[in-house]
Order: C-alpha cells, then structure tokens, then sequence
C-alpha cells in the first residue's frame, strides 16, 4: 500500500484521476442502498428531528469508513475462511454428496445484514399495509413510532454492512490508501447533499415509499445470497432498480395529469 508520502505524485498521475473518479461513482452507486435505508428510517421519526438523524447516521458511515480503510489490512483478512459446515448436496444419483460451506467473518456479516434488511423491509410493509396503523410517527398506543437512539442504532448497524462491502470493493479497484480515502469522503459528502431531498420526495410520494421498501428487500436478500458464495452482478440489481423507478416516475406523472384542475384555471383554458 502506497503512504501518504506520495500524495503529490498522485496528484500528478492522470491514471491516480482516473482511478479516482471511477471509485466515486462506484461508492455512490453502492451507498444508494444505505441512502434509501437512511430516508426511509428517518422519516419515521418526528419532523423535527430527521435531518439531524440523517446528517448523524451518514457522518457515522463516514467515519467508519475512514477507521475501516485506515486498518485495511484487517479488512482485507475478513475475506479468509471462518466457518466451515458440512452439507449434503441432493442428486439423482444415490445417495448425497457431501460439500463443505466456508463463510468468512465478511460473508457472515453480510448474512446479518441481509437478514436485518429483509425483517426491516418486511415489518414496514406490513406496517405500511396494516389497516390499522394511526400513522407514520405514531404506533397503536399512540407513542412514537421510533425513537432517536433506535433509529440511530438501526442505520450504524446497516453502515458497518455497507461499509465492508464498500471499502474490500475500493481495495479491489486501487492500492493507493488516499484515492481510497478521498473517493469514500466524496461520495459520503454527495449522500449528505442528496439524503434530505430523497427523504422529503419519499416521504411526499406513499407509492415511492413501497417502491423503495421493495429495492430494499431485494437487496437483503441479494446479501445473503452473497453470504452463500452466490454472486448477483451489482449491474442487474440496479437496472431492475432504475427500471421500477422509471416506471414509477411515468406512473405519477399520470396520476398528477390527471388530477382535475381547479375551477379558475379551467375558466382560463
């Protein structure tokens, strides 16, 4: 691993630019995954207090992150096998083949974090769809719905998921600890920028709110299958992502031209 030392010859190589720019995108297309967790879970608290849970849980991914890369050796040592179970294989032959399941400490926290995600995905659509509900920032007993503290704590727990994945795919990409550092704080930065007019348009469009309960579904499931050596291209989860959205996006554009228009407009056409 290069040393800061050599920050001005980075400076200096097109190729440590190119590196650089091709890892902020990447960053900012993997932290889409937190981003929406992050709005979604905020917009469960008072309105008086979601910025600053947004502004905190993205500082905190942050500043994991840096601690993460500045003990990247210990990053990259997660990948090594752990645990190792032995499964029975079913086949049309007799008998079942034996094989062994290796999990490294990096596949085991993906597995909880995939697991969180499917409960959380799955206990607020059914807070969604429960007829019952009073509303957003209040439960059945009439207290909020989410507290501070719990909110805080749920989006740490999905950072430091997020985060090893982010930071083994920056070392996959670059060796230089700076572009590293850089790409991570300008993509945190661009998430900090984005995260209040995303949670305000979620929170505004109850149809996006399903929507991006779904995108976080899929991507629960796609970490545990990760977990299991099942490797899902980024790519396609994406495209079905932008494609929802899409269609989602033509889908309001409907519902607000069709929308009658007030009596005095009307008189003006």
């Amino acid at each position: 691993m290069s040393q800061f030392g050599d920050v001005a010859a980075l400076v200096a190589s097109p190729e440590a630019w190119v590196a650089l720019i091709t890892l902020i995108v990447m960053e900012v297309v993997l932290g889409i995954d937190n981003l929406v967790f992050v709005s979604i879970l905020s917009n469960k608290l008072p309105e008086a207090e979601r910025g600053r849970a947004r502004r905190l849980g993205i500082g905190l991914a942050l500043v994991l992150r840096l601690v993460l890369l500045s003990g990247i050796a210990f990053i990259v040592s997660l990948t090594r096998p752990v645990l190792v179970l032995p499964f029975a294989v079913p086949s049309l032959a007799d008998g079942h083949p034996m094989v062994d399941l290796t999990f490294s400490w990096r596949d085991l926290i993906l597995m909880a974090g995939g697991l969180f995600l499917v409960w959380k995905a799955t206990s607020e659509i059914h807070h969604t769809m429960d007829p019952q509900e009073t509303g957003d920032l209040l439960d059945k007993k009439g207290a909020p719905a989410l507290g501070f503290g719990a909110a805080i704590l749920q989006i740490l727990l999905l950072d430091v998921v997020f985060s090893v994945d982010s930071i083994l795919t920056a070392v996959g990409m670059t060796e230089h600890l700076p572009i590293m550092m850089a790409a991570v704080v300008v993509a945190v930065a661009l998430m900090l920028v984005a995260s209040g007019p995303l949670a305000r348009f979620i929170h505004a469009n109850p149809s996006v709110v399903m929507l991006a309960l779904g995108f976080l579904l899929m991507i629960g499931a796609t970490l545990i299958a990760e977990a299991f050596g099942v490797h899902v291209p980024k790519g396609y989860i994406y495209a079905a992502m932008a494609f929802s959205a899409a269609v989602e996006g033509l889908n309001m554009a409907s519902r607000k031209r069709r929308k009658p228009k007030p009596k005095d407009e009307r008189t003006l056409h």
